[in-house]
């Protein structure tokens, strides 16, 4: 049986499965409960330095997103760091972990971005016997307004400079959680690395209005006939995050920093995938709060099985495996060819790839007049647009074109050689005269 256990910059789980930090890391209770279900490690919610007490709104603090039968899909949250005690966070830190030693606890942490902020704060966590602090430096509103969160992330020099204070005050590791809500995500990644961050974790929330209420006109969720931006997560953000893992992992400008994956987790299909563009562990919210903390055992079930059946015997061995295949656009192999292929036994006659591809692509499929769909070759130009609006799975494939045959698009002859796919004119002189 595959061996889930994570060595993440020292620290060691049972399996690469941590809560991010967010309300299901507020406190004691919560942790416990979810440790007890099977998680390898949490992040614990934000602690803030002592000063003006944290209040968060007394209303409505999600708004979502809902597909078919309100599966969610995004989650919106207006809801700030801990608004409990300091020193009471501190306190429910230090017994867990004592209760919990094989567990991993990692405390984030957000105060105002001044030396003697950190300084203080950075022994008491010490302390606790935490295993290592995340840095906030992503959450888009409230924390924001006030100088902190996403306002430092934004800037790499801030990122640089609070992360060398961290290095100098604290023992342990330190991860600096990176924002979305940037252009470029490798200048901030760079400067956590220039700073001696020892990871990154991203994503953080995505800046978000998540619908307006069109009968009292005001974003949700509202609070008193107001509304206000949020954070977005869940599984909608599962492809910006992992763009933005990709290119840190494979940025030489980046090589070599570990990194913690975020954003829409929910199966172990995703963490797979996260971990293969390489993340060294991964982080779970909005699928904790959507189904409970018991969730984390067909994560950890099925990820096991996927490695047994692949001969991995270690999270290593997949680490990082898909990110020699990410490339920019330009080092695409323009010679390589599919054509889409419709099974008819599969197909329920439903038309919707003949719409797909009459209205808005290559009118590459025809219809009989006792609708039966077929694939006109010579216009296909294999967009898989018809593959992905077909309701029934892989009724509609897309299949590789064999070397010698012919590219019905420009008559040519496909071939490999020295495995790179290439073409030649299907016409003997032609291809003596090239």
């Amino acid at each position: 049986m595959a061996d889930l256990s994570c060595n993440f910059l020292g620290i060691k789980s049972p399996n690469p499965f941590w809560l991010a930090s967010a309300p299901p890391t507020d406190k004691e209770y919560n942790v416990r409960r979810a440790f007890e279900a099977g998680w390898g490690g949490v992040v614990w919610k934000t602690l803030g330095s002592e000063g003006p007490p944290v209040v968060n709104v007394n209303g409505p603090r999600y708004g979502v997103v809902h597909g078919a039968d309100r599966r969610v899909l995004g989650l919106n949250n207006i809801e700030l760091i801990t608004d409990r005690d300091l020193y009471q966070n501190l306190e429910e830190i230090k017994r867990v972990k004592t209760d919990y030693p094989d567990r991993a606890i990692v405390v984030s942490l957000m105060v105002p971005c001044e030396e003697g902020a950190w300084k203080e704060i950075l022994p008491l966590v010490e302390e606790t016997g935490a295993d290592g602090i995340e840095l906030n430096f992503g959450c888009p509103h409230g924390m924001a307004e006030r100088g902190m969160g996403s306002a430092v992330g934004q800037v790499p020099e801030y990122i640089e400079m609070v992360t060398r204070w961290c290095k100098q005050y604290y023992s342990k590791p330190v991860i600096v959680k990176l924002t979305p809500n940037i252009t470029d995500i490798l200048k901030p990644a760079a400067a956590a690395k220039a700073g001696g961050a020892d990871a990154v974790s991203l994503i953080n929330t995505i800046n978000s209005i998540i619908s307006v209420d069109l009968d009292t006109m005001a974003p949700q969720p509202s609070i008193d006939g107001k509304g206000t931006h949020g954070g977005y997560c869940g599984p909608a953000v599962k492809p910006i995050a992992m763009n933005m893992v990709a290119e840190i992992a494979r940025s030489p400008e980046t090589s070599g920093l570990p990194i913690s994956g975020i954003g829409g987790i929910t199966t172990w299909r995703d963490a797979a995938e996260y971990i293969a563009l390489g993340c060294g562990n991964v982080q779970v919210c909005t699928a904790a709060m959507t189904y409970g903390f018991n969730v984390v055992k067909e994560m950890i079930s099925g990820l096991s099985q996927w490695m047994d059946e692949k001969g991995h015997t270690s999270i290593d061995d997949f680490v990082g495996m898909a990110v020699p295949n990410v490339t920019d656009w330009q080092y695409l192999n323009l010679n390589y060819v599919t054509k889409a292929s419709i099974n008819q036994d599969d197909c329920i006659k439903c038309g919707r790839c003949y719409a797909a591809c009459e209205d808005t692509s290559h009118q590459a499929i025809l219809m009989s007049e006792d609708r039966t769909f077929t694939v006109d070759d010579t216009e296909c130009v294999a967009c898989n647009l018809c593959v992905e609006v077909c309701p029934v799975e892989n009724c509609i494939t897309m299949v590789e074109q064999a070397p010698g045959s012919i590219d019905p698009r420009t008559d040519r002859v496909i071939e490999k050689e020295h495995g790179d796919w290439t073409t030649h004119p299907n016409n003997p002189s032609a291809v003596a005269a090239e």
